[in-house]
């Protein structure tokens, strides 16, 4: 069965000002994004390839980095817990963490490179990325620290944002410790993750994980998103797909991103609500899933169900994936587009049926 949701634009006007003043801690892997910006005007005699005639450079907070980067630009407070490296980028990313106004409380290991990817772009497309990165996981110093740190933090702070981009710091004993340190305290903080699928069984009963249509094993599993003439219209593949994670993880609610179809939340295992997208147009989908979590973390924290999250970051996701690389949404941004962008057309899918495997 499916409905209609009524939307009213003032009320998420109203949702942006509660956003400002709340407090996320973010544990996970940060980076540095670096943009080369040039030209292309022939191909190179040597090989087949192009010719890029740099113009200019930028540095950006990547990662988890980015992600706390998005809670601040909207107000919010961010404490933000990672490795780094001994070298050139982790310095740049301390001084950046500055600049945003991000409580760095960061472990720096000198046997650790600092994970770096740099894009070089020409004409508004992406050439190339080259990455550099750790090979070897944190010490257990490294664990140990943040996890004793994130354990202060918590104490004023309900909601715990992980951000796994699979470079070694989250696994299922950091999981099991983090559950452990929000169970103890009195007010219950909430763990929310956007996940890699390799750790998937690490994240058992988290308040809201936030996967990508990818990640979420649609298409590792042979199913895929199926749209009918209106891009509200999704159903099959995804929700099985919704019902299986919530099944087999317990968590809590369930996000799917589902890039230019917009997102799915699952409230139950026989409840979903389709958002279509609100972008209006699409140049780069990095550093998306980092404003998406970062908006839902903030909404959770300053008392938003979440699917009035959910629209929120519906929109943010839309102004970042229509400009070049991981940047950040401002409030004023954020009214602008809610005002002036068409309300999206929201349904409700209930299923009662349960599906096997």
């Amino acid at each position: 069965m499916r409905k209609e949701l009524l939307l009213q634009p003032a009320g998420l006007l109203e949702d942006i000002c509660k956003l400002s003043g709340t407090n996320v801690v973010i544990l996970g892997d940060v980076m540095l994004d670096e943009y080369i910006f040039g030209t292309v005007e022939r191909i190179s005699p040597e090989a087949p390839v192009p010719i890029v005639r740099i113009e200019s450079e930028e540095y950006r907070l990547g990662g988890a980095g980015n992600v706390a980067k998005n809670i601040t630009a909207l107000g919010g407070t961010a404490k933000l817990f990672g490795t780094l490296g001994r070298d050139v980028a982790a310095v740049r990313m301390r001084e950046m963490f500055q600049v945003h106004c991000i409580e760095d409380h960061c472990f720096q290991e000198s046997e650790r490179l600092t994970t770096c990817k740099t894009r070089i772009i020409a004409q508004q497309q992406q050439i190339v990325r080259i990455d550099r990165e750790p090979e070897c996981r944190p010490s257990s110093a490294a664990l140990e620290y943040l996890l004793r740190e994130v354990a202060v933090a918590m104490e004023t702070s309900n909601v715990l944002i992980v951000s796994d981009y699979g470079k070694g710091i989250v696994s299922t004993p950091v999981m099991d410790r983090l559950r452990a340190i929000c169970d103890a305290l009195p007010h219950s903080p909430r763990i929310i993750v956007d996940p890699k699928p390799k750790n998937f069984s690490a994240y058992s009963g988290v308040a809201l994980l936030t996967p990508n249509t990818k990640e979420a094993g649609i298409e590792v599993t042979g199913c895929r998103v199926v749209a009918e003439k209106r891009s509200d219209l999704v159903h099959g593949d995804v929700l099985k797909a919704g019902q299986r994670l919530l099944r087999e993880l317990h968590c809590k609610e369930l996000l799917i991103t589902l890039g230019a179809l917009g997102m799915m939340l699952f409230q139950s295992a026989t409840q979903a609500v389709h958002i279509p997208t609100a972008a209006r147009k699409v140049y780069d989908v990095t550093g998306a899933g980092d404003t998406v979590i970062a908006v839902m973390g903030l909404a959770m924290a300053s008392g938003l169900d979440t699917l009035r999250g959910c629209l929120l970051a519906n929109y943010a996701a839309g102004i970042v994936v229509g400009q070049i690389g991981a940047t950040a949404v401002t409030p004023e941004q954020l009214r602008e587009v809610v005002l002036s962008w068409p309300t999206p057309q929201v349904f409700q899918h209930s299923n009662n049926c349960h599906c096997s495997y």
